[in-house]
């Protein structure tokens, strides 16, 4: 996979390419990352890539020109466009996963100052969210995306280091833990010691759910529970009316 950071700020993300899992991913080839400074397309004398709003009001907005004619000049027939915008579709681990498999190309195309002019919107595939917050530009959006879709690709990180993750199966991840057993009088869950996968996997995925309903009830009002599931949350609302 190929991703591409249209932005005019390419130093951004200099040490994002330089650390970590990143970097790694980067070294062994398992994914191409570069960035694009569209003022570099510009056709103002003066390098200008923004211009005062129509109509009047507040701050600058970005010029078609430089940002359509970057977008004509890097597009492949394997592209895919993808605006990072406060008004856009609010970025998900499905999304992320969609994107790992499915794009060989993704352009990631970050705004600044007061945002797009309107008409640069029609050169694009999507507009994506982070949430609803506004940041100073879409290079911090960039990053978050990137860096959630590259450690889903193939071997870049361990399958079982991403299975569990909150959102991949719905539901926010299990507590975890490590030494020392006892920490602050507090001490690890023994069935995590007990050496029993099962009874282990039945406690995680049974916690799995009581944190769901406990910080995101949202993700459970369509899930299409399993029996198994079924039973456990009758476990967790009966402990619920005990306390």
């Amino acid at each position: 996979m190929r991703i591409t950071i249209v932005t005019l700020f390419p130093e951004f993300f200099d040490s994002f390419v330089s650390t970590s899992i990143i970097k790694r991913a980067l070294d062994r080839k398992q994914v191409e990352f570069d960035t694009v400074d569209f003022r570099k397309y510009t056709l103002d004398k003066h390098n200008h890539v923004d211009d005062t709003p129509c109509g009047g009001g507040q701050g600058m907005v970005l010029s078609p020109q430089p940002i359509v004619d970057c977008l004509k000049d890097i597009r492949t027939p394997d592209s895919f466009v993808v605006m990072m915008s406060p008004q856009g579709a609010t970025f998900t681990q499905k999304t992320a996963r969609q994107f790992a498999s499915e794009i060989k190309h993704l352009i990631l195309l970050c705004g600044h100052y007061e945002g797009f002019d309107e008409r640069i919107r029609s050169y694009v595939d999507m507009e994506i969210s982070l949430g609803d917050f506004v940041l100073t530009g879409g290079e911090p959006a960039a990053m978050v995306v990137s860096d959630a879709i590259i450690r889903l690709l193939n071997g870049v990180i361990l399958e079982e280091s991403h299975s569990d993750d909150s959102f991949e199966n719905g539901l926010l991840e299990y507590p975890q833990y490590t030494r020392p057993i006892e920490f602050d009088g507090k001490r690890v869950p023994d069935v995590l010691l007990s050496g029993h996968h099962e009874n282990i996997r039945k406690w995680r995925l049974k916690e799995s759910l009581k944190r769901t309903l406990e910080k995101r009830p949202d993700l459970l009002k369509n899930r299409d529970f399993t029996k198994e599931e079924r039973k456990l949350m009758e476990e967790i609302k009966a402990e619920y009316k005990e306390q």
